[in-house]
């Protein structure tokens, strides 16, 4: 692993793309924990996207932190965050539209695009502000959200609607986007609950902060209580503002970026404070070209889902044979998503061991 990298995180940023493909892949018949809650709640599933965003505000401190200490000054910083969240946007809709690129009905938002638009505003959020600043900006999102969905009227619905066919985001997606979203009348990932991911990144920026102090029992201390306080409070807001992974609200930030932090505190404890790193490496190995290999796995499920053997998607067809080697849909369903993680590792250690740290 290359040298002056915070390793956990990169075994953590590793662990979070692996369940985001295993989520992936694995279809619609997976086990329940393995697909996303259908509205109000949480499953495994839910926490690999949050973790992941939460993983880009960590590591934004420490890639503008060398930055700053090369001397480079804000405009060109402007500049390079402007170029990576255009490319990280443009991507996402070429794989949005590939292979038949009808731009008609383009899915406009999307993974990439949601991140490439965190990144941006979290980036500029941190860019010209101190930790304080900071802090008072995570509230502002927070409160901000929080206020949209429970007092903006809804027309035909009223103020606080929260359901599925009737809410805020779903209005203001269909007024901006309509004809252009994963399904019908909405996305997982809009224009509005895009506020929620946001805070999502502040966590991560917050954090960061903390890793770069040099009292490491400290804050080591503050990211395991920290990380169980926030599961608290995001808890306890959830029982007047549900935890929604596909509103994104602001319980559902709160309570992601608590496990995010605590899960990956003990990942700092072992790995970086007491050094047992050896088990780790495979999945440091994941982590360092995370994006691309994320890329590739979305590329590769959809050159599967259009070529045809026979009248039937190659997907099908592997899921038909693997229905009847394993036993049902649900088992043939984790073998397959297993196996995706397995064919990407390779993908990722060769590019490891030939040194390709594809950044964008």
């Amino acid at each position: 692993m290359r040298e002056n990298r915070l390793v956990s995180l990169d075994v953590f940023r590793g662990v979070t793309i692996a369940a985001m493909i295993l989520v992936n892949s694995s279809g619609d018949d997976a086990y329940i924990q393995l697909k996303h809650a259908p509205w109000h709640g949480w499953t495994f599933a839910d926490m690999v996207f949050p973790f992941f965003l939460w993983i880009i505000g960590v590591a934004m401190v420490f890639s503008f932190r060398k930055r700053f200490e090369q001397g480079t000054d804000k405009k060109k910083i402007f500049l390079h965050i402007l170029r990576r969240s255009v490319i990280l946007f443009a991507l996402g809709l070429f794989l949005n539209a590939f292979p038949f690129f009808n731009l008609s009905t383009i899915r406009i938002p999307g993974v990439l695009q949601r991140i490439a638009v965190c990144y941006f505003v979290a980036s500029i959020i941190f860019l010209n502000t101190k930790l304080r600043g900071q802090i008072v900006w995570t509230v502002i999102v927070l409160t901000g959200y929080w206020f949209l969905l429970k007092l903006v009227p809804v027309p035909g619905f009223g103020a606080g609607a929260l359901e599925q066919d009737a809410n805020l985001a779903l209005y203001i997606d269909q007024l901006l986007l309509k004809g252009h979203l994963l399904f019908t009348t909405w996305d997982p990932e809009g224009v509005v609950s895009t506020l929620g991911a946001i805070a999502t990144v502040l966590f991560g920026i917050l954090t960061g902060q903390l890793l770069i102090s040099d009292n490491v029992k400290k804050k080591t201390f503050w990211m395991f209580t920290g990380g169980a306080g926030l599961v608290l409070v995001g808890l306890v807001t959830n029982i007047w503002l549900p935890i929604n992974k596909n509103l994104w609200t602001s319980s559902y930030a709160l309570y992601m970026a608590g496990l995010a932090l605590f899960i990956f505190s003990i990942f700092y404890f072992v790995i970086d404070v007491k050094g047992y790193k050896n088990w780790s490496k495979p999945f440091a190995i994941y982590g360092v070209n995370a994006l691309f290999v994320y890329m590739l796995s979305v590329f590769a499920t959809n050159l599967l889902m259009i070529i045809n053997i026979g009248g039937t998607s190659l997907w099908d067809s592997i899921y038909k044979n693997l229905n009847l080697s394993f036993s049902g849909p649900k088992n043939a369903s984790l073998i397959f998503g297993i196996a995706s993680v397995l064919a990407l590792y390779g993908v990722a250690y060769l590019m490891y061991r030939k040194k390709w740290f594809i950044k964008i």
